[in-house]
């Protein structure tokens, strides 16, 4: 900690009296300046003790009030005047002055030189920073072998609470909470999700400190909270929080900062060797979709401990334009492998950096388990980002199943939808699986000629035409909707065929024109 007035007070090789702000004399002194200026704030920083004889303050009530005030807005911590000079005992109106202000007003004995008060703050600053550095090195090194020893993150967290005499916990990239220490402050970790959310939004590294009444804080707590992405290249691989009753004193965050870096190269460390995971995930999932469901159990059994049991499905992910299809996917394909290792859930993941359509992620995961709903929920909450998802599956299927997600993806894109699965695509129909661009662009190609003639003559082609398109050609039904006579319908199913140049007794010309005219109602 640093010197405080009150511990230059008691020195009592000093011999100092305290005549007025005897309540503020735990301050921490910064430094200790001497200056005779009537106005010496130009060069202090604040947290000063300020030494002066007092040769050019006057001595009218006026002047000395504005000489504290002064002091006191420019954020020095006390003011020692020595008497036995200009001043043979201290002015009453600076006594009333710093005692109206707060300012604690310290009497300098004549025999007490304003060195010796310098050498005692000096003494008092380079011990702390002597204590400061010792103390890192000893925590640093603390937190160094924690993190070398067995569940090496789990440890580095319960040390740096105990450091800190507080409490610490550690999220994983979705913002589950993973590592809390001790125990007790489980409920207080969980109330900044919040917060951990809006840090996983930023680029790593990011933090936020907040206190007491803050938001992602509940208000029966009033700990001093940092909340500290983990990361090296943008994206957070993690999050830390701790949590104190006061503020991190400049020791404690160099405590903090190295628990930030440990866990982090951990982090790091642990991306690695989940690539290599990912690598080989990715081609047994390449096995199971190519039919090699045997040969996949054979080495996933010694690897991963064997494939997903049960109903499957395959999910396929991919981005719209002006998203960072890179980082959206590699978010998504974390959350898919956290979901899972919550819950001791297998999956296989691939992803897909070029290809006709783009990047793509695809996770093969139990039908509505942990991880198929995490990849659901990531979508809806990623903007630009769309999931196709297959029909229920047996993992002999997933080549089929794989087929239909990727089907269901492209409508999903094409649509701007977050998510499709296949059972929509096979149940609805045509349009949606079209791109909308070009289906009305067809649309008002084919038909502008009729609706060219709507407007500047009778005859009601486009509802004709739609009319006798919705009875399959049937001229009376048609006519009876229409509310006209059967000749009439001809008549105008003579004039569409003439302004468009084609044959309404060609089935491929009537699909077209039922298509162009669908268009329009969607």
């Amino acid at each position: 900690m640093p010197p405080t007035l009150a511990s230059v007070v008691r020195n009592t090789s000093l011999h100092l009296t305290v005549l007025a702000g005897a309540d503020h004399l735990e301050r921490p002194v910064r430094w200790v300046h001497t200056s005779e200026l009537d106005d010496p704030t130009p060069f202090l920083e604040g947290g000063e003790l300020l030494l002066t004889t007092g040769i050019k303050l006057g001595r009218t009530a006026a002047r000395l009030q504005a000489y504290v005030h002064r002091l006191a807005d420019a954020g020095v911590v006390g003011l020692g005047l020595g008497v036995g000079l200009s001043h043979t005992e201290v002015p009453q109106p600076l006594v009333e002055a710093a005692a109206q202000r707060g300012l604690p007003l310290l009497r300098v004995p004549e025999p007490t030189p304003f060195i010796a008060i310098s050498k005692v703050v000096s003494a008092a600053l380079a011990a702390e920073q002597y204590e400061a550095v010792t103390t890192s090195f000893e925590a640093q090194e603390e937190l160094t072998r924690a993190a070398l020893g067995k569940d090496g993150t789990t440890a580095v967290v319960r040390r740096l609470a105990a450091r800190l005499g507080g409490w610490a916990a550690l999220y994983d990239g979705s913002g589950a909470l993973s590592v809390v220490a001790p125990d007790w402050a489980a409920r207080r970790a969980g109330r900044l999700a919040a917060e951990v959310d809006r840090l996983r939004r930023r680029p790593a590294p990011s933090s936020a400190a907040l206190q007491g009444r803050s938001p992602g804080i509940d208000t029966a707590d009033e700990d001093y909270v940092v909340v500290q992405s983990l990361g090296a290249d943008r994206r957070a691989r993690g999050f830390l929080a701790v949590g104190t009753e006061d503020r991190i004193t400049p020791t404690e965050r160099y405590v903090l900062n190295a628990a930030v870096a440990l866990l982090t190269l951990t982090l790091e460390r642990s991306r690695e060797l989940r690539q290599a995971e990912e690598r080989m995930g990715a081609a047994l999932l390449r096995m199971v979709l190519a039919g090699e469901v045997a040969t996949a159990r054979q080495v996933a059994a010694g690897l991963f401990g064997g494939l997903p049991e049960g109903t499957v499905r395959v999910m396929v992910a991919g981005a719209g334009q002006g998203v960072d299809a890179a980082e959206a996917l590699g978010e998504l394909g974390d959350r898919a492998e956290q979901a899972g290792a919550r819950v001791g859930e297998k999956l296989l993941v691939a992803r897909e950096e070029g290809g006709a359509h783009g990047p793509r992620l695809m996770v093969l995961a139990l039908d509505n388990g942990s991880v198929h709903r995490a990849c659901l929920g990531a979508v809806e909450e990623h903007e630009g980002l769309s999931l196709g998802v297959s029909a229920p599956a047996a993992l002999e299927e997933a080549g089929t199943a794989n087929a239909q997600a990727e089907r269901a993806l492209a409508v999903a894109l094409r649509g701007g939808r977050r998510s499709v699965d296949h059972e929509e695509v096979g149940a609805g129909s045509l349009l949606p699986l079209l791109g909308e661009d070009a289906v009305t662009a067809f649309a008002e190609g084919l038909l502008r000629p009729l609706r060219d003639h709507d407007r500047t003559a009778r005859g009601d082609l486009v509802a004709s035409l739609r009319a006798w398109l919705s009875r399959h050609g049937q001229w009376d039904a048609a006519a009876a909707d229409l509310g006209v006579h059967r000749h009439t319908l001809r008549y105008r199913m003579r004039r569409v065929e003439e302004l468009l140049g084609r044959s309404l007794d060609d089935t491929d010309v009537r699909m077209e024109l039922w298509l162009a005219l669908r268009s329009g109602e969607e």
